[in-house]
């Protein structure tokens, strides 16, 4: 595994038959990952892909799952806690596609469009990063924290100067 945690596959490598890549981030590659994703910690971070090529078709298949064990900080509390992420997820990527025939396709409402596939490669783990990425709340908060919020004025401050009320004594 490279020092950047990344693993370019070719097209060209990917066969018809069914192929498994287990991806483990060692600790160096946990402290990037933690930094990419701006949060304080990764303790985990793991996938198995799979990947398989269309017959005679320019579509490939990719699939599998991704674990991590992620330290957030709560939005609320300000403190520290891990969460365990896994997700599962499929993408179909087209070798023959353009980022211009995409929006073309968009433009047109077509349903379930491949991704593109960059400079005759695909790296399994930026991908695997992206589907924990997507994860990821932009609020995080430890199971059982809610916000409440308490004015600090009383209630009958808070009617007092109301604008509409404000409006009402004037009007008199």
């Amino acid at each position: 595994m490279q020092k950047d945690f990344s693993y370019p596959l070719s097209v060209d490598d990917i066969s018809t038959a069914e192929k498994e890549y287990k991806l483990i981030a060692d600790t160096q590659q946990q402290q990037q990952i933690a930094e990419i994703f701006k949060v304080q910690a990764v303790k985990n971070f793991q996938a198995n892909i799979y990947t398989r090529r269309h017959n005679k078709s320019p579509l490939i298949d990719v699939w599998g799952y991704v674990e991590a064990l992620i330290t957030r900080q709560s939005v609320i509390s300000l403190e520290n806690f891990d969460r365990r992420y896994k997700v599962d997820f499929s993408l179909q990527f087209d070798i023959n596609l353009t980022e211009n025939q995409v929006r073309a396709m968009e433009e047109d409402g077509v349903p379930d469009i491949p991704d593109v596939v960059q400079g005759g490669q695909i790296d399994l783990c930026h991908l695997a990063m992206e589907q924990i990425a997507l994860e990821l709340e932009d609020y995080p908060r430890q199971d059982g924290e809610e916000f409440t919020f308490k004015s600090e004025f009383d209630t009958e401050t808070d009617a007092k100067n109301n604008p509409f009320n404000v409006l009402k004594k004037l009007k008199k």
